[in-house]
């Protein structure tokens, strides 16, 4: 029987402060993403689905219950946030994706705004993405609570590249209502050579 946990953190709760405080980050993986995890390990035993891969259920997820999606989104998307994220945020996109975000979007700004627009104008709780969609290409899409674009419930479907969580519980705490602010913030502490190696592990 397999049994999803909580990934560890590959860096302290502070160590993105001050653009996302230690409190912050302390209970959103501690209590938020903790609270998914037990939630669908409890979902999926209910569903006798305990050794299925979690990606090949989110292709049919609209067929399952709500809380094997809205845990198993919560569990895979915190997972991909965590990684993107880095106290030394500072580098540039490289390589195969630097040029991929230029031939797409025009140039990295150009980029930054498309993804910040998706991540401000996401009505209620959800998640701003860069994806590859099934021919290659990167394209910027968000989606509503826990769904992401791996799922069958989504228009835009792809791999997920890059993440980013816009509920409240993500900045309350640090920047209340300013979602604007807290998305200018998120750029600062972007792991962009995590980027680079999910996209070229897939084009």
């Amino acid at each position: 029987m397999m049994s999803h946990k909580l990934p560890e953190l590959p860096y302290s709760y502070d160590a993105l402060a001050p653009y996302i405080d230690a409190a912050t980050m302390e209970i959103h993986h501690t209590k938020h993403h903790q609270g998914y995890v037990n939630k669908l390990n409890a979902a999926l035993e209910e569903a006798k689905l305990e050794d299925a891969d979690l990606e090949n259920l989110f292709g049919k997820i609209s067929k399952l219950s709500s809380g094997i999606r809205n845990n198993g989104g919560g569990h895979y998307n915190h997972s991909l946030f965590w990684t993107i994220l880095t106290p030394n945020g500072s580098d540039l996109p490289e390589g195969k994706l630097s040029s991929a975000i230029e031939k797409t979007f025009g140039s990295l700004e150009e980029f930054k705004t498309a993804f910040s627009n998706a991540a401000a104008t996401r009505f209620g709780s959800g998640w701003a993405w860069l994806i590859v969609d099934e021919e290659g290409n990167l394209k910027v899409t968000s989606t509503p609570n826990q769904d992401n674009p791996l799922m069958d419930t989504t228009l835009d479907n792809g791999t997920p590249i890059l993440g980013l969580d816009v509920w409240e519980h993500a900045y309350y705490l640090n920047y209340q209502n300013k979602r604007p602010e807290y998305i200018d913030a998120f750029w600062n502490v972007v792991n962009w050579k995590e980027v680079e190696k999910r996209y070229s592990a897939i084009v």
